[in-house]
């Protein structure tokens, strides 16, 4: 089992009255090489959720076993080296580094990875051709698109050759026609083998996915096929 999460609750402001409970007793299981869509209203803990996943954030409380490790025993530094290895980040904001090129914000987590420059050119280009952006590997993010700039960000999320790719809302900054470019490149991804985690609150999007789990006030409402999600 990839994903292994059991009683996963995440808690603000415990035992006041303003206390809210973003994840609720969250139990989850990923396969390794499945393709999850998480979907959920706006504040039902979706985000949340895969914050956590990624090592983002830590549960108030629960188990949480990543390729057979325990993760809530580690050390900030051993989550951040399991964050950088194991799983890729693909956000709604791209979160590009303004003053970088394309190919210089790709390289970027294969300098914490420690890579040699050969090889950090290597990885570059080989994602950079994947997404159908190595023509403007010079080009900075204020010369690009939305769409370029998410493309650009999916080469960062895939250099490293992390088994996890996470998605938060990926196309809910692109145009329906770029959209789904961003859609295809991810289903390509999946049928190398990649687990691809896509958080979407977008039913059309959901749809793609082969497993669908629903998320309401922090708790799973829905895990099944896109048939038993009426999808």
């Amino acid at each position: 089992m990839l994903i292994d999460v059991k009683d996963l609750f995440k808690i603000y402001n415990e035992g006041k009255e303003n206390e809210v409970r973003a994840l609720d007793g969250i139990s989850l299981q990923i396969d390794r090489g499945e393709f999850v869509a998480i979907i959920g209203a706006s504040g039902s803990g979706k985000s949340t959720l895969m914050n956590v996943l990624g090592l983002l954030d830590i549960p108030t409380y629960g188990e949480y076993h990543l390729d057979g490790t325990d993760v809530t025993t580690l050390t900030d530094k051993q989550q951040a080296h399991m964050r950088n290895k194991q799983i890729g980040f693909i956000f709604q904001g791209y979160n590009l580094i303004p003053d970088l090129s394309a190919a210089e914000n790709v390289e970027l987590p294969l300098i914490y990875q420690g890579l040699k420059i050969d090889q950090r050119e290597e990885r570059v280009e080989e994602a950079m051709r994947k997404v159908a952006m190595f023509d403007r590997s010079n080009h900075k993010p204020a010369e690009m698109s939305g769409g370029q700039q998410q493309r650009v960000a999916i080469a960062r999320a895939i250099a490293t050759h992390p088994p996890i790719i996470m998605a938060d809302e990926p196309t809910g900054a692109l145009d329906s026609r770029t959209g789904r470019h961003v859609l295809e490149i991810l289903h390509e991804l999946h049928e190398e083998g990649t687990t691809v985690i896509l958080i979407t609150h977008d039913t059309s999007i959901a749809a793609t996915a082969e497993r669908i789990v629903r998320i309401s006030d922090g708790k799973i409402v829905m895990d099944g096929t896109r048939e038993e999600a009426g999808l």
